[in-house]
């Protein structure tokens, strides 16, 4: 199963109106259950009389499955926080955080028509939004003698490779990189070093990969 993330620091706000209800929908990427709360707390705070602040979050969490929440906050059961958390999950989100606040416009919308008007504000939120894969990468440290340091940094990055870090020592400078392919990567710096540097395994780390973007809301 796939696994997508909006870019980091992403924060996303539509509106719709449904026979004459307004649904205002805000959107978040978090990295914690914490962080998914305080949306809604924050949607609270922003819309007080609002009649409905319905949720829906998903957070994951390592080495097992991931958190989901939902909450319909006063509508029919299953109407609201359901079909928004169905949204995120069939778009295979995680990390995300919805909240979609309702100001009762005078007509009832059905079960039915509520189902829809909660998953329509969440796909028209996120329609067409940019989304990224987790990948996870192995870290190479590098020990560069301060003569070839710089020109060879710069190397990597036009290349594309993720410098993680940069210590400047006594006998030179330990850059972190972050590649894909340890073997792969190998070759590269023996071709930039002419083969007099090597690397040193140092971890791993999750980096985010672009992964297209999300289906357009019509």
């Amino acid at each position: 199963m796939s696994i997508y993330r909006l870019p980091a620091d992403t924060e996303l706000r539509a509106e719709l109106e449904i026979k004459r209800s307004r649904f205002i929908t805000m959107i978040r990427r978090v990295s914690t259950v914490d962080e998914a709360r305080q949306l809604l707390a924050d949607a609270r705070d922003e819309f007080p009389d609002a009649r409905h602040h319905c949720s829906a979050y998903v957070v994951s969490q390592p080495d097992a499955q991931p958190i989901l929440n939902s909450s319909d906050d006063g509508e029919p059961s299953g109407t609201a926080g359901r079909p928004m958390l169905d949204i995120l999950t069939g778009w295979e989100l995680t990390d995300i955080s919805a909240v979609v606040v309702r100001y009762f416009g005078g007509t009832l919308l059905g079960t039915g028509g509520l189902v829809r008007a909660y998953s329509d504000s969440v796909r028209h939120a996120l329609s067409g939004e940019r989304i990224v894969s987790p990948e996870q990468f192995a870290v190479q440290r590098l020990r560069l003698p301060h003569a070839n340091a710089g020109k060879i940094e710069a190397d990597l990055r036009a290349l594309d490779y993720a410098i993680q870090d940069a210590q400047y020592v006594a006998d030179g400078v330990l850059l972190d990189v972050a590649v894909a392919d340890p073997e792969s990567f190998a070759e590269v710096l023996a071709e930039l070093s002419a083969g007099s540097v090597q690397a040193e395994p140092a971890g791993t780390i999750i980096h985010d990969r672009p992964a297209g973007r999300l289906p357009v809301f019509d």
